[in-house]
């Protein structure tokens, strides 16, 4: 089963498969919320994820025009959490916040035609394993 946790350990949550779904959302919403190229979003159904330490220092900010977007973070250290969507059926879960292998794999970009300008294929790029090497 996998867990996750914020940055500063102050959140825990355990997750059971299968997802609902696994996948890269490129909206303009989700890139600000993460501050990346994309999110990497997992939907389980609500029985499926449990808060093993900190559900109360989780907070949740939900834009009012929007129907399905949420931004749930530590209260600590600003760490992307899992929320629980409106209609309390599901829960989304930031990839970035599991601390093990998610077991399933994404599988598909979502809202493709709002991707950032700047996007470049990662695969495409120099890769380290570490730190860039200094010249």
């Amino acid at each position: 089963m996998p867990t996750g946790s914020c940055v500063c350990g102050a959140v825990a949550f355990e997750v059971r498969t299968p997802y609902r779904f696994f996948q890269y959302c490129h909206c303009s919403r989700c890139r600000k919320r993460t501050g990346s190229i994309h999110a990497a979003n997992i939907a389980v159904p609500a029985d499926q994820l449990a808060f093993t330490r900190g559900e109360d220092r989780v907070k949740r900010f939900e834009l009012p025009t929007a129907k399905m977007w949420c931004n749930a973070f530590c209260e600590v250290c600003g760490s992307g959490m899992p929320w629980l969507t409106r209609n309390g059926r599901a829960y989304i879960v930031p990839g970035g916040a599991l601390d093990d292998d998610p077991i399933e794999r994404p599988a598909r970009n979502v809202w493709m035609a709002s991707r950032a300008a700047w996007e470049v294929e990662a695969s495409s790029l120099p890769c380290f394993d570490e730190e860039m090497p200094r010249p």
